[in-house]
């Protein structure tokens, strides 16, 4: 790395519900981090959103503690890079203003238009265009939903971005989204040749006008306006790159750069990734059932698939908020209020008594696809505490992941073995011990735990050129506390995840019964029909 006495990378990440910058130097240590959390807005059943005019001032405040704590001049920063959770959907007028809230990736409204665009454009061409299954999950879906439902604000709409791209415009005054973040747009997006599909777009009535410009992860967008750092306390010129997926920045810095390399997160979203280059997968019956797209390393021919449990982590902020004593919110990612809650849980053997969980507090992406599914504790008596539900929660979220790992195994994917955890609730050894056991393989976890924001650092300096390449991030890699899986807990809890998916289809008309109470109720949200 060249430039000044300390020069340093700035990683940015938005995650669903906090947001995190780091600083890194040229020997891969973190003389600034900083962590913020803020609210997740749920007012409306079947709805998440962000107060999205609170995204600037976080990053601000997070870029200027960075600078603060590490000493550094501004001029120290050679190359920033921002990551977000997806998908995300953050609606700009021209002035750069948000025009609404915006949407994060457990929103669950815009089932209307699923169905609009199934009659109208067809599901199978739709797959076979983006990859993507046809649901209320890409972006696409969500600005439909807005184009219906709100057209006056959407008649002020500039651009339709990511969080991610939104900073980064703020940043540099262009608007953008790099390859990895555009198949969360699905729908009109073509995943193979890397483009919009405008007649498909036509058909939605959407003017590709409205969508980012298309940018490889390391492709360097702009550079720092006067104005973004006069606000942030950078300098004015620092290179910005295209950005990346936060899971693939997590990833990314715990060291994934090649084919089979196996890693998960458990932040607000549950969820693991297996790195490929076998494209055939991305479109086979179970590649189907997943949710994948490019990775931050060679990201024209370099995929990630990824299953994922909606509300991973974010069932453990649940009970802290909701259930007894711990719930003050924790100003820290691993705080007293989640330290207690998991001491209580490593007092419950296997299996929690006979208390099973459906984590599906938001319903459930992989691979059951289920936008009605809700959360469930099956077997509660008065023989359970606290401990108890929350270690069934763990362990129905390791169940949710682990529905799609058994496909993915069967479908022979290329893993490399360990596992590797690294963000959110990963700190839990007691969660990595359940994940070991029912996923019955080996697990380390990452001694550096700074995550996805050390990840865009890693990619700021291969944009800039301050870094050779990504192999940087094997290199800076060290696996810890390595485990290994015990054969009689995974069978205990083979019989466990057995009936873990009785009841989900023993339930799972009940919970579209439940859907249509709702919407009879008058509570559903959804706006007005297509």
């Amino acid at each position: 790395m060249t430039g000044g006495k300390n020069p340093l990378l700035l990683g940015i990440d938005f995650g669903t519900g906090g947001a995190k910058a780091c600083l890194v130097d040229q020997e891969g240590a973190v003389p600034g981090f900083a962590f913020e959390e803020y609210r997740i807005l749920t007012d409306r059943p079947g709805w998440s959103e962000h107060n999205a005019d609170h995204y600037w001032p976080v990053a601000c405040r997070l870029i200027r503690s960075c600078l603060a704590q590490s000493g550094a001049a501004a001029t120290d920063v050679r190359g920033i890079a921002v990551s977000s959770a997806l998908p995300s959907l953050v609606l700009v007028d021209k002035d750069r203003r948000p025009v609404e809230r915006a949407w994060n990736l457990m929103d669950r409204r815009a089932t209307e238009q699923v169905v609009w665009l199934k009659q109208r454009i067809g599901e199978e061409r739709i797959f076979q265009v983006s990859g993507y299954r046809l649901e209320d999950h890409p972006a696409l879906v969500n600005i439909l939903w807005e184009k219906r439902n709100r057209p006056a604000q959407y008649a002020r709409v500039w651009k339709a971005l990511t969080i991610d791209g939104y900073i980064t415009l703020l940043l540099t005054g262009r608007a953008t989204v790099h390859y990895s973040g555009a198949a969360f747009f699905g729908v009109a997006y073509d995943l193979r040749g890397r483009t919009w599909d405008e007649k498909i777009l036509a058909e939605m009535d959407i003017s590709p006008r409205l969508l980012p410009d298309l940018v490889d992860c390391d492709e360097l967008v702009g550079k720092v306006t006067a104005k973004a750092a006069e606000e942030t306390g950078l300098a004015a010129g620092i290179p910005v790159a295209g950005g990346q997926v936060d899971c693939n920045a997590s990833w990314l810095g715990a060291g994934a750069v090649e084919e089979g390399d196996f890693h998960s997160n458990l932040g607000t979203v549950g969820n693991f990734g297996i790195i490929t280059r076998n494209v055939n997968y991305l479109f086979s019956p179970v590649g189907r059932l997943m949710i994948n797209f490019p990775y931050t390393v060679d990201s024209a021919r370099t995929y990630v698939t990824v299953p994922t449990t909606l509300t991973g982590g974010q069932c453990l902020r649940w009970i802290r908020d909701v259930l007894g004593s711990e719930a003050a919110p924790s100003s820290s990612e691993s705080g007293s209020a989640y330290d207690a809650l998991t001491r209580q849980a490593e007092e419950v053997p296997v299996g929690s008594d006979g208390l099973v969980a459906l984590p599906f507090l938001m319903g459930e992406r992989t691979p059951i696809w289920d936008v009605n599914a809700r959360g469930v504790l099956f077997g509660l008596s008065l023989a359970h505490g606290k401990g108890h539900i929350v270690r069934a929660m763990m362990e129905g979220v390791a169940f949710a992941l682990y529905d799609s790992f058994r496909l993915i195994r069967e479908a022979g994917l290329q893993v490399r073995y360990p596992m590797v955890l690294n963000e959110g609730g990963a700190v839990s050894r007691l969660w990595r011990k359940i994940i070991a056991d029912v996923f019955e393989v080996p697990i380390v976890l990452a001694r550096r735990r700074t995550g996805a924001p050390f990840g865009d650092a890693i990619l700021a300096g291969v944009s800039v050129g301050a870094l050779e390449d990504f192999a940087v991030a094997r290199r800076w890699f060290e696996a810890v506390d390595p485990m290994e899986p015990d054969p009689a807990a995974h069978q205990r809890y083979m019989e466990l995840f057995s009936m873990f998916k009785r009841v989900y289809e023993h339930l799972k008309s009940d919970f579209v019964e439940l859907a249509r109470m709702r919407e009879r109720a008058g509570h559903a949200g959804q706006g007005d029909s297509l």
